[in-house]
């Protein structure tokens, strides 16, 4: 039997009562729609990443989507991020009708390399988004001095780091907005697809749930005037249909009472591939300072990447590489006016990095068979 990149059955197995009683709950209450699943989840995540209010919405690339319209991007609006994310990340820039830029990242830990930010910055730039990756975050402080400095806003992209923290304050409240994504691979992951918008702005927080229900206000919004408004029924803006289902609510409020544990989970396997991976020419994930890093993925680097992945394969092991091609030189986005050579460190890292396997229920057995997998590919020593 093969071992998966990641997995979520043994999880499911483990939680099914619990699961299945959540969702029980939701079929038997007559309300399937931003009803008190929704708010009670969008309550206790807010909470648990010490923002002020939550917006649960259908998928991560809406949470961007609505977030960068909330802010105010606009057509011809330049939105900086970097290359070497997830497509949704920049397909949400467009989908917004912001223009990407990017700016090149850090060597060592992958995230965006903030000291870039001032050169990239122009007159029309409206926004930037951190991307904060692999389970750690971009060095947020950098960030803002610049985005005051150029009058810029900043969306935090959250998809890989729930309950990432940053000098003691979790990631999602360290800029005035910011957006996750509970796609089942996540650190907290829905069944399904889903997503939050946090902030500490009410205006921010009305106009994105407005923009998720049509444009139109009072619905799911848990106040008594949603009979009103429901028979006013008008738009006040252009909008999306964009909620956060009832059922994935409830799972995630299942999940969310796990999710500390879950996290000291993969804390304490990304300990046991460091330890034994140690004398090898693997290159292990880095820290940033003052980062507490909750590994959503453990992600490596080795010059002979290619080769590694399939000769584990061969031994069945299965590793992911995230991401093989950067944005910038997809067909997609090849208007932008990028070629190969425009970004080294993020070209340079879609060559040579590659993940190991990293899930809570991946057991010390799994682990050590991957890590002497790895072994005898390198011909090197592994300490296990």
């Amino acid at each position: 039997m093969s071992i998966k990149v990641w997995d979520y059955l043994e999880e499911y197995r483990a939680r099914r009562d619990e699961i299945l009683a959540a969702v029980d709950r939701v079929f038997q209450s007559g309300r399937l729609i931003l009803g008190p699943h929704v708010r009670q989840f969008e309550e206790a995540f807010a909470a648990y990443c010490g923002a002020r209010h939550g917006i649960g919405v259908d998928n991560g690339t809406n949470a961007l989507t609505l977030s960068l319209r909330a802010l105010g991007v606009a057509p011809g609006s330049e939105v900086i991020t970097v290359p070497n994310t997830a497509v949704p990340t920049v397909a949400a820039i467009v989908n917004a009708g912001g223009i990407p830029r990017f700016v090149d990242i850090d060597r060592e830990t992958y995230l965006m390399d903030a000291g870039q930010l001032e050169a990239a910055t122009t007159e029309r730039t409206a926004c930037v988004v951190p991307v904060h990756l692999f389970g750690q975050c971009v060095d947020m402080a950098a960030v803002h001095r610049i985005a005051t400095r150029r009058g810029v806003r900043v969306l935090e992209d959250c998809a890989q780091s729930h309950g990432a923290s940053q000098d003691g304050r979790r990631c999602g409240s360290l800029a005035e907005i910011a957006a996750f994504s509970f796609y089942p691979t996540k650190t907290l992951g829905a069944y399904g697809d889903g997503g939050i918008v946090l902030t500490g702005d009410d205006g921010l927080d009305a106009r994105v749930r407005r923009l998720r229900f049509y444009g139109m206000e009072g619905f799911g919004t848990g106040d008594p005037g949603v009979r009103e408004a429901k028979l006013a029924y008008s738009a006040l803006e252009h909008g999306y249909n964009a909620r956060l289902d009832e059922v994935q609510a409830a799972i995630l409020l299942v999940k969310m009472a796990h999710l500390d544990a879950d996290i000291a989970r993969r804390q304490t396997i990304a300990t046991r591939y460091d330890d034994a991976l140690t004398h090898t020419s693997i290159v292990r994930p880095r820290t940033r300072p003052g980062n507490t890093h909750v590994y959503h993925l453990y992600v490596c680097r080795h010059p002979e990447r290619d080769r590694i992945l399939s000769e584990m394969a061969e031994r069945g092991v299965l590793l992911n590489v995230s991401y093989p091609r950067p944005i910038h030189l997809m067909p997609a986005y090849e208007a932008l006016g990028y070629r190969e050579g425009s970004f080294p460190e993020a070209e340079r890292a879609a060559r040579e990095i590659f993940s190991l396997p990293m899930y809570p229920s991946l057991t010390e057995a799994e682990q050590e068979t991957v890590c002497r997998a790895l072994g005898a590919v390198l011909g090197e020593t592994v300490a296990v």
